[in-house]
């Protein structure tokens, strides 16, 4: 724990408002990659991560220039294609086949949202499920659901579980509330926890816009995860004491005092919350770093798993007769 965080206990004398530091735990995580990925490197094999942006939408090409920069930290291969806005969706499922047929190429990753004359979900379709690191074609989706884990899970829901394992919390039995069932996040969230093993095994409820009395669900939970995109949207009389706290939520708010004349806050009142939980993650610098890291260990597992594709047909190919 950082010396600089004020702490409380609870009646208990349990330490309350840690701070869960995503930004540590995705480095460590990264530096790990590196380590795969010189190893695969000896064999011959430099996994590729190809992210195309369609547009000029700023946020995303600042998410699509640190996951470049992070490919090249790890020794992996990074590529970036980008395209104009005017960019038609034919142009566009051209350019992501040409991708699924790059053998250096192991993982694609096509960047949101996407012009209004693209059809998002057409193009998930459009990318090899070997390849979906991003975890949202429907073959991953469906595996991720029943518990098969040869395919990919999305890259949040995912660091959020990293997050909770390298935090020490038992999830063993604990009844989890989600706020929020987008496919990206909560959905998979929520089957993430369901499985039977490490990280799992809660009881999951998923509340959304029409649950009534929301405050009464949240007040119940051992964990919270918060991910409905509403800024201060958990305030402290919603929640019990020694919760812990996984803001998912990235929002920015109006603030003249700031540089840029905005700040960003999460979907959770920190500042009033963090004194009743066992631990919180702040944002920025919680969910974040690890939804880049969960990318690249995707990558590398895809370039894993196709070396070992490769070498059983290889095999298989020698035990034939002549």
């Amino acid at each position: 724990m950082h010396a600089d965080i004020a702490t409380s206990h609870g009646s208990e004398g349990e330490e309350l408002g840690r701070i869960i530091d995503g930004s540590a735990i995705a480095r460590r995580i990264r530096d790990k990659l590196a380590v795969e990925v010189a190893g695969l490197a000896r064999e011959g094999i430099v996994p590729g991560l190809a992210v195309i942006l369609v547009g000029e939408d700023p946020a995303g090409a600042v998410y699509v220039a640190s996951k470049e920069r992070a490919c090249i930290e790890a020794g992996m291969n990074g590529i970036t294609i980008r395209l104009p806005a005017t960019t038609t969706q034919a142009e566009l499922l051209t350019h992501v086949r040409a991708l699924n047929d790059d053998s250096a190429v192991h993982g694609i990753l096509v960047q949101m949202p996407l012009p209004k004359q693209i059809d998002p979900d057409t193009v998930i379709r459009a990318i090899d499920p070997m390849k979906d690191v991003d975890g949202f074609h429907p073959i991953n989706v469906g595996k991720l659901l029943i518990g098969e884990e040869d395919g990919f899970a999305p890259c949040t829901p995912a660091g959020v579980q990293e997050l909770l394992i390298q935090s020490g919390v038992n999830t063993l039995g604990k009844d989890i509330v989600l706020i929020g069932r987008s496919n990206i996040v909560g959905k998979p969230m929520a089957a993430l926890l369901l499985q039977d093993h490490l990280g799992a095994n809660a009881t999951v409820t998923i509340c959304h816009r029409y649950t009534r009395d929301l405050p009464s669900h949240t007040r119940r939970a051992d964990i919270l995860i918060a991910a409905a995109g509403r800024p201060k949207l958990v305030t402290a009389d919603m929640v019990k004491p020694g919760v812990v706290i996984i803001d998912v939520g990235i929002n920015r708010v109006s603030d003249p005092s700031a540089p840029k004349g905005y700040r960003l806050v999460g979907d959770v009142d920190f500042d009033n919350v963090r004194p009743l939980a066992s631990q919180i993650t702040p944002v920025p610098k919680g969910v974040g770093p690890m939804t880049i890291a969960m990318l690249l260990k995707n990558t590398v597992r895809a370039a894993t798993m196709r070396a070992a594709r490769s070498a059983g047909r290889s095999a298989a190919a020698t035990r034939q007769p002549a």
